[in-house]
């Protein structure tokens, strides 16, 4: 989903491996071998030389803030750190950072950890934390927001966003190279402090040791299954095709389909991005959205529809735990139109067929009532939504009156830029976009039904949001704005709408770099995606820690709490916003022990 048609009418151009832990629910998923590639030359790079100029020999390391991106050809001005301390419950993931810099090349460092051990000699192995070396792609600037853009229209950069899976990787002379820590905390983890040692070795270098300190707390998060927050990354399967270069919905692709899918699963991903008919979006992104389900006008003028690939996608994510809810776009395509196999001729057919009219009712009325029944059948209707993306009311209401006629068991999902919810206050899963806030009392209202509402971001809100220039704070952000206000969740576009090659340059042709995409091609995480990840764990022991607190009557620390959540409730960027991030979490940090 790109929302930028709200601001322009523009003609539209056709986890490094999981760690395994004891007590963890998430299992390794198998990933191909790191492809090596080089990264683009820091356009920057000649305005940042002579701050090397002072720089003493070897290697320098450090731990740094992972609130704050390096750039790769600048001498960082940041003072020694040779120990971090996390503070984890069991069943958590936590990120640190490692910076590395020098003046002259080295070659194949690489980081390990020792066991972590406590003071009373209990131990926790080595494999549950990571180190993964941070890769630099380019990236512009947020400029008017959506709308066309060509790569020198905006100011570049390299940027440090993608957590690479390689066990050693070379510095260049003059370089910078972060190193994201994370330590997967097992269930089973006996509460308590403990320590390890991360050892930094090189080529032609003397090992540098640095000292991470967890703390666990008596807290245990649940499973990413189990959590409330309702994450709805749209998936993009076409694109993991074209990048692979398999075929569609074979098994290499499915393959290839896992451990990126995986990764969202853990995350706590509670949607399925499902295609009803033609790519819905007018092929916006750099590969088209293909079909999944096909449908055919018979010799006779009856209908038949294909659902193979369909089905094939959503068992396949059903069985990576994505199980609430499945969205298909959508009755209201982009360009209102839909297309058909014509069996007498064998040839596809374009038609438009718009909202409330004849051809609209005639084409889309058998296909509902057939796909309802082959949801039944297989036992997916009630979790199933008809999902639209920003259509005017007109749009909107004749669609949602032919569902409810003809298909009154699908529920309907929408990205609402109009205040739809508000004429339709029952439907199922609504999004408002990040700066058009859904008033408190409807949102408890629904709530009241059960009914699902969350947030979006998209490029037109510069904060809080995920392009690849954004601060790393916000995506953490996302989970207590949702917190602060009420909603369930938060919706993005896109997890995984690659551009050409993702993994350089995340800059595409209509809006800010990143926009398109949080994860990297075979599985790879980046730093935008774990510190989501971390704000939704937060949004989760908020609710923890409230309900504890409720339990024992605290009214002093349900203040507190309070309090500090109430300052997250902005949806633009104030002069203390990331300083107010981090008190919210040493709240719930003292509140949890």
């Amino acid at each position: 989903m790109n929302y930028y048609s709200t601001f322009h009418k523009i003609g539209m151009l056709c986890l490094s491996l999981t760690i395994l832990s004891c007590g963890q629910l998430n299992q390794r998923v198998d990933k191909p071998t790191s492809t090596r590639f080089e990264e683009l030359p820091d356009p920057l790079g000649k305005e940042y030389i002579n701050s090397w100029s002072n720089q003493t020999a070897g290697l320098s390391s450090s731990f740094v803030s992972i609130d704050q991106r390096f750039p790769k050809s600048l001498k960082p001005n940041v003072p020694e750190q040779r120990t971090a301390e996390l503070t984890l419950w069991r069943g958590e993931m936590a990120s640190a950072q490692v910076l590395l810099w020098s003046k002259e090349a080295i070659k194949n460092l690489e980081l390990s950890f020792s066991d972590f051990k406590s003071a009373g000699n209990d131990k926790l192995p080595a494999k549950i934390a990571e180190a993964r070396f941070v890769r630099y792609v380019m990236t512009d600037e947020f400029g008017p927001g959506c709308g066309w853009r060509k790569p020198g229209d905006f100011k570049a950069s390299l940027s440090p966003d993608m957590l690479d899976d390689l066990s050693s990787m070379d510095l260049a002379a003059n370089t910078v190279r972060p190193v994201w820590l994370t330590v997967d905390m097992p269930k089973n983890a006996k509460p308590g402090k403990y320590s390890a040692t991360i050892f930094v070795k090189g080529e032609g270098i003397k090992t540098q040791e640095l000292k991470l300190n967890i703390q666990v707390l008596n807290q245990t998060l649940p499973e990413a299954t189990e959590w409330s927050f309702h994450l709805d990354q749209w998936q993009h399967p076409s694109a993991v095709a074209r990048w692979k270069k398999v075929p569609m919905w074979s098994k290499a692709h499915f393959d290839a389909l896992k451990p990126q899918m995986k990764m969202l699963a853990d995350a706590g991903q509670k949607v399925i991005t499902a295609t009803l008919n033609k790519d819905p979006w007018n092929v916006q992104t750099q590969d088209p959205y293909a079909d999944m389900i096909i449908w055919t006008k018979e010799k006779d003028g009856s209908w038949s529809y294909n659902y193979d690939a369909f089905d094939k996608w959503v068992s396949f994510m059903l069985d990576l735990g994505i199980k609430k809810s499945i969205n298909c776009y959508s009755i209201v395509p982009w360009n209102n139109e839909i297309h058909y196999k014509d069996a007498q001729t064998g040839e596809f057919v374009n038609v438009v067929a718009k909202p409330g009219t004849e051809i609209f009712s005639s084409l889309w009325t058998p296909f509902l009532k057939d796909f309802s029944n082959h949801l039944k059948a297989k036992g997916w209707l009630e979790m199933t939504n008809i999902a639209l993306d920003e259509r005017n009311k007109e749009e909107m209401g004749a669609a949602f009156e032919l569902i409810e006629k003809v298909a009154p068991g699908l529920g309907v999902a929408y990205a609402d830029n109009q205040q739809t919810y508000k004429r339709y206050p029952n439907s199922d899963d609504v999004s408002t976009a990040v700066q058009h806030p859904i008033d408190s009392m409807d949102i408890v209202k629904r709530k009241e039904k059960g009914l699902n509402t969350t947030f979006y971001i998209y490029c037109g809100n510069n904060f809080p949001n995920q392009f690849t220039f954004s601060d790393p704070a916000e995506s953490t952000y996302l989970g207590w704005f949702a917190q602060a206000n009420g909603y369930n969740g938060v919706l993005r576009w896109a997890y995984n709408s690659w551009v050409e090659n993702p993994l350089q340059d995340s800059r595409f042709r209509t809006w800010p770099a990143g926009d398109t995409y949080v994860t990297y091609p075979d599985g790879r995480s980046s730093i935008r995606f774990e510190r989501m990840r971390e704000g939704i764990q937060d949004f989760e022991k908020v609710n923890i820690i409230r309900q504890q607190l409720i339990a024992k009557n605290d009214q002093q620390g349900l203040k507190k709490l309070d309090q500090a959540i109430y300052k997250l409730r902005n949806f633009k960027r104030t002069p203390t916003w990331n300083q107010d991030l981090n008190l919210a979490k040493e709240v719930l940090n003292q509140l949890a022990q």
